[in-house]
């Protein structure tokens, strides 16, 4: 989940009914990135792999990996009772294929899972939040098994920063975003959002127990990487 605001939005109606008009707009190459996510995870996943899926509201990136395998099954994890609710009118005819759980990863079945997947997501998550939640998604995945995750990322020195937030807002306004809302969206994620830099993250997946990350994304201020259970 991701859009010009914080988490709050997610519980605001109008916001979530607008929902998905927002990570075209605002994460370069969205619908590329979701294509390679589900590359990444169909490498070593089988055809009718279970995968677990945080962050699940809104339900498009569910959506695009059902479209894409259709013998896979999903468990999706979302903290937003309307952002489910959402991802149930996504998913449509695929929602037989995929159990939704309200809630943090602690709620998610324990597996284990062929694959799991986190897009725009994490950067929501402190960082001692965030490591135990990578260690849980760990303790529910198959040995080998594939994790991708992507996010915010960007160095966190003050000028970099500005630079990165700067970069979003112009991005977001060359694709139709009021300048004005584009401003108030980097205000608000610089203020709010607990941005760790890219080193700090593949740092953050190998102390969850995570092997070979590699990089496999970068679009502006967002970072992408595969990583290995």
């Amino acid at each position: 989940m991701t859009g010009p605001s914080t988490k709050d939005a997610f519980s605001d109606p109008q916001a979530v009914a607008r929902y998905a008009e927002g990570p075209p707009r605002l994460v370069p190459g969205f619908a590329d990135l979701q294509r390679m996510v589900m590359l990444l995870l169909a490498e070593r996943a089988p055809d009718d792999a279970r995968v677990l899926v945080l962050g699940a509201g809104g339900g498009l990136e569910v959506k695009a990996f059902a479209e894409a395998q259709p013998g896979w099954r999903f468990d999706g994890v979302d903290p937003s009772a309307e952002m489910l609710d959402l991802a149930r009118q996504t998913l449509g005819a695929f929602s037989g294929r995929a159990q939704l759980h309200h809630g943090v990863i602690d709620i998610a079945p324990e597996g284990p899972f062929d694959a799991a997947a986190c897009l725009l997501t994490l950067h929501f998550i402190e960082r001692s939040e965030r490591l135990r939640t990578l260690r849980e998604v760990y303790q529910r995945l198959k040995p080998g098994a594939p994790f991708v995750v992507a996010h915010f990322s960007f160095p966190q020195d003050a000028d970099s920063r500005e630079l990165w937030l700067s970069r979003y807002a112009a991005f977001a306004a060359a694709s139709g975003i009021a300048p004005e809302q584009a401003q108030k969206a980097r205000s608000a994620i610089g203020e709010r959002l607990p941005i760790l830099s890219p080193e700090e993250d593949e740092q953050l997946l190998g102390e969850a127990g995570f092997r070979d990350t590699s990089l496999f994304y970068a679009g502006f201020a967002f970072r992408g990487w595969v990583a290995y259970a």
